[in-house]
């Protein structure tokens, strides 16, 4: 147990935490809507602070960052817990075990400087905060970052977006790169899928472009619900208007947990997706999820040349040069070093 960042005192015993958009107000003796936040004594605490429940090392494709030291390994670290219900969650045993276990908390022990050393000693250039929301171990990801950085390690987050802005301003310093889930482009998904609301995921993208985070954003396709060319289409055009070079991932839905009345998404959508993308202007559209298909290969935006080619999470080619296109020139966006390592890994 450790005490909260982001909260304020209120009367009656009461706090306020502002870590994420939720804003929860919390009596005492209760816990927020994340299930891992407790006020006691009219203090707030985090109930999961060194609890890692899931600790891998994963190529940094699968986060997914594709524009961000691609073929590199990422240390990646989760937490139980969640402040999302997404009925569709893929990680539901760890994001949903406190409101499924009564409250129970699990995970082993671990230090920031533990999970540091073991990023080192695996080869791992970044730390990736994931597996569930990120915003909801706040304090252990601020530390772990903190110390990972003076060790040269980068640190990426896979979000949600939910975080409130104070929380995005204080991490941002030592934040390399974000992944961003935009779920939908309608408050009606949000509210009805994910108990949450749509305008502070834009909100948090945005700012995260402001603060030069790199940013990268998923959509999972989910048939019947966001899969309309309205709605995919006014994703691709959000995107465009932050940054025409942010990488847009649309990945392939599989049923599971609470949402297993639908369909798989079928390729030809996730192909027109990318298409829309493209037509929007947007310089790198990513099909997630489905192997062998060269959605998940990176083109060069001006002359359409191949640059990175993939199998699966999978870097097999790289002809970058100098982070340009050999072809013609174009200097590609994102954190491309000089040499990328292929086909030394895979950790699928």
């Amino acid at each position: 147990m450790n005490e909260a960042m982001l909260y304020g005192e209120l009367a009656g015993n009461e706090v306020a935490c502002n870590l994420c958009n939720h804003r929860c107000k919390i009596k005492e003796g209760r816990r927020g809507i994340c299930g891992v936040r407790e006020n006691r004594g009219g203090k707030l605490y985090s109930l999961v602070y060194g609890k890692i429940i899931s600790e891998h090392i994963d190529p940094i494709e699968k986060k997914p960052l594709f524009n961000f030291l691609p073929g590199s390994r990422a240390f990646s670290i989760g937490t139980v817990g969640c402040n999302f219900r997404c009925k569709h969650c893929q990680n539901s045993d760890i994001s949903q075990y406190p409101h499924e276990h009564g409250g129970g908390i699990i995970g082993h022990d671990r230090t920031p400087d533990q999970i540091v050393t073991a990023a080192k000693a695996a080869g791992c250039e970044t730390i990736a905060y994931t597996y569930n929301e990120p915003t909801i171990f706040y304090e252990f990801a601020y530390d772990t970052a903190v110390l990972a950085q003076k060790e040269g390690i980068k640190n990426v987050f896979v979000s949600n977006g939910y975080m409130s802005s104070e929380a995005a301003r204080q991490i941002a310093p030592y934040l390399d790169a974000i992944n961003i889930d935009l779920k939908a482009f309608t408050d009606k998904f949000y509210k009805q899928v994910c108990g949450a609301r749509l305008n502070p995921v834009l909100e948090t993208i945005l700012l995260m472009k402001e603060l030069d985070v790199w940013v990268e954003v998923t959509t999972l396709i989910i048939p019947g619900l966001n899969d309309g060319e309205r709605e995919l289409r006014n994703i691709a055009r959000f995107v465009k208007n932050v940054g025409r070079g942010i990488p847009w991932h649309v990945s392939q839905f599989y049923p599971t947990y609470k949402l297993v009345d639908r369909p798989s998404t079928p390729v030809a959508t996730l192909r027109r997706a990318r298409e829309i993308g493209m037509e929007e202007g947007l310089h790198y559209v990513y099909e997630g999820n489905v192997i062998g298909e060269k959605g998940e290969n990176t083109y060069c935006y001006v002359c359409g040349g191949l640059l990175i080619e993939r199998y699966g999470l999978t870097l097999t080619r790289n002809y970058l040069q100098d982070g340009k296109c050999p072809e013609c020139g174009a200097r590609i966006d994102g954190f491309l070093p000089t040499t990328i390592r292929a086909d030394t890994h895979n950790l699928r």
